[in-house]
């Protein structure tokens, strides 16, 4: 064990995942909160890895889907994250959502009790200190402008940033169910085994085009210092997605295909407004990519213009946060360490990733870097073939830039692994079709990764095998 401590700056989830991975690879750390001592646009609490935005950790399918591999992949390596979200599950069909409060609270119990973790409440504010000899920010989004600056002024580089928003969450009692209905999209159980797990609103085309009207009209929150801040395509406002064509929506969030009204089974809806559990009692739940910029006022009104949501009590409404991220491929190296400062480790959305699993999963790798690097053994970084390699690989150095401004936060897709042949036959031998081949290749790029992992988490027992 060693007792050189590592700092680590940010208690959200990669700065949980990093202070944990590190900790349990035998190293003293000190996790560092700014909360309640200063708060957020965002946050409400002072609980580590409180999320902000939805409480889906989204689809949790090693075999057909790239997070889910992810998923896959934390898991096996001991992730906090993974252990607390799967304690904490509430039905969402094919994905992985968690009661927030649940999960916040198991993350923080979890780190406190840790005997190698101490936390310490207040804001790092401007560079961490010189005799801090080995340090991972993971602030976050919400990096507190005196650090952000302290970064910018270090790096020479402006830090990009761009708009998040968050969604409303509705009392489900005063959600009419006379007029929604429960039914995941194809009837998709997900973690729980539930394949009724969103709550459904049908819209015919008169009441959606109402709605885009509404959206379009409807008063919007404006914050003159961000007014030239790009949006991230991933959280869109959904009066900027309205803006972009009155379609939009319709093959977006408010896409109907795979739904069925059960109380008018031969009537299609035009579009449909979807609702997923928030908490474990289940008492809440959050409007499925309904992010906004509208002012509280005028979301209350439109969004009970929404068929069944006509006397909806919403517990939180929407808001708008800006967010902040590094260039990272010309900023870190391929450990994750500033170039310009190597004790300087990043992790989190800072680094670009974008997403709840995504962040944490770069606190994971960059807690196991700072961990070895602490006991004197250099660690490479996963393989390029692994969901978590591949994540690494694009923030430091497999992005291509295409001038200023070019790198943008990036959710873990097939997209960033290498390729596989996709086998032609099943195991029966019967030849496969275009989607069964698609599916058997994801498959394959999922258990040539969590293979790969294996060996590179513990070399000595691969090779023993």
């Amino acid at each position: 064990m060693s007792d050189r401590i590592i700092h680590i700056v940010g208690g959200g989830l990669a700065g949980s995942e990093a202070a944990w991975q590190a900790a349990e690879a035998g190293v003293q750390v000190v996790l560092h909160e700014m909360r309640p001592v200063r708060g957020t646009d965002a946050h409400q609490s002072d609980r580590l890895a409180e999320l902000v935005c939805s409480n889906s950790f989204r689809a949790d399918d090693w075999e057909g889907n790239a997070v889910g591999l992810l998923h896959a992949e934390m898991r096996q390596l001991g992730s906090l994250i993974m252990t607390c979200a799967d304690r904490h599950q509430t039905p969402a069909g094919g994905a992985l959502a968690v009661d927030r409060d649940g999960f916040a609270e198991a993350v923080t119990a979890a780190v406190l009790a840790h005997p190698r973790i101490r936390v310490e409440r207040g804001e790092v504010a401007g560079l961490p200190p010189a005799d801090w000899d080995s340090v991972i920010v993971a602030t976050g989004p919400l990096t507190s402008p005196a650090l952000a600056a302290g970064i910018g002024g270090l790096t020479g580089e402006a830090e990009l940033s761009f708009f998040d928003a968050i969604a409303p969450i509705a009392h489900v009692e005063s959600i009419d169910m006379g007029i929604a209905w429960r039914q995941s999209r194809y009837d998709k159980a997900g973690p729980g085994g539930d394949a009724a797990a969103y709550i459904n609103c049908p819209m015919d085309q008169a009441q959606y085009e109402a709605f885009i009207d509404a959206l379009l009209a409807g008063p919007k929150s404006e914050f003159k210092d961000w007014e030239h801040v790009p949006y991230f395509d991933g959280c869109l406002p959904i009066e900027v997605m309205a803006e972009r064509g009155r379609q939009t929506l319709r093959f977006g969030p408010m896409k109907p295909v795979g739904l069925t009204n059960p109380h008018q089974p031969d009537v299609k809806a035009y579009a449909v407004v979807q609702l997923r559990q928030d908490n474990a009692l289940g008492t809440l739940w959050n409007m499925v990519g309904f992010q906004t910029k509208l002012k509280h006022g005028a979301q209350t009104e439109i969004f009970r213009t929404i068929p069944g949501l006509e006397r909806a009590v919403f517990a939180r409404l929407g808001g708008l946060h800006r967010n902040t991220f590094l260039n990272s491929p010309k900023l870190l190296d391929g450990q994750l360490r500033l170039k310009a400062d190597p004790r300087l480790r990043f992790a989190g959305q800072i680094t670009g990733v974008e997403g709840y699993v995504e962040s944490a999963s770069i606190g994971l790798v960059a807690g196991r870097l700072a961990a070895a690097e602490r006991l004197g053994g250099p660690l490479d970084t996963p393989p390029a073939t692994t969901a978590l390699g591949a994540l690494v690989g694009h923030i430091t150095g497999g992005h291509l830039g295409h001038g200023t401004g070019s790198f943008q936060p990036m959710n873990i897709n097939y997209g960033l692994l290498p390729g596989i042949e996709a086998p032609g036959r099943g195991a029966d031998g019967a030849r496969l079709g275009k989607r069964d081949k698609v599916r058997a290749k994801k498959r394959a790029i999922g258990e040539r990764a969590l293979a790969d992992l294996r060996v590179w988490a513990n070399p000595m027992a691969a090779a023993a095998e």
